[in-house]
C-alpha cells in the first residue's frame, strides 16, 4: 500500500535525481528505490558488524587453536621423515 507524503529536497538534489531518471521512472519511484537500496545496505552493514564482532571476540581462541594445530602438524611431519 502506498501513502503520499511531501518531501522536502533542495534544487541541486533534485535535479540530480531528474537527471538520472530516465526509462519513464517518476521522482517518487527513483527515491523510493534508493530508500529501500539504503536501508538494504545499513541492514547488511549492521550484520556485518555484529559478524566481525563475534570474530573478533573469538579470534584469540582460534588464533591459538590454529597455531596449536600447526605445529602439531609440523612435528608430526618431521617424525615421519
Amino acid at each position: 500500500m502506498e501513502k503520499k507524503v511531501s518531501v522536502l529536497l533542495s534544487e541541486d538534489l533534485l535535479d540530480a535525481v531528474r537527471g538520472r531518471l530516465g526509462d519513464g521512472r517518476s521522482a517518487a519511484e527513483f527515491v523510493e528505490e534508493a530508500v529501500w537500496d539504503f536501508l538494504e545496505r545499513t541492514s547488511r552493514d549492521e550484520q556485518s558488524a555484529k559478524d566481525l564482532e563475534v570474530i573478533n571476540r573469538f579470534a584469540d581462541e582460534l588464533n591459538q587453536e590454529a597455531e596449536e594445530k600447526f605445529y602439531l602438524s609440523a612435528e608430526s611431519t618431521r617424525e615421519a621423515r
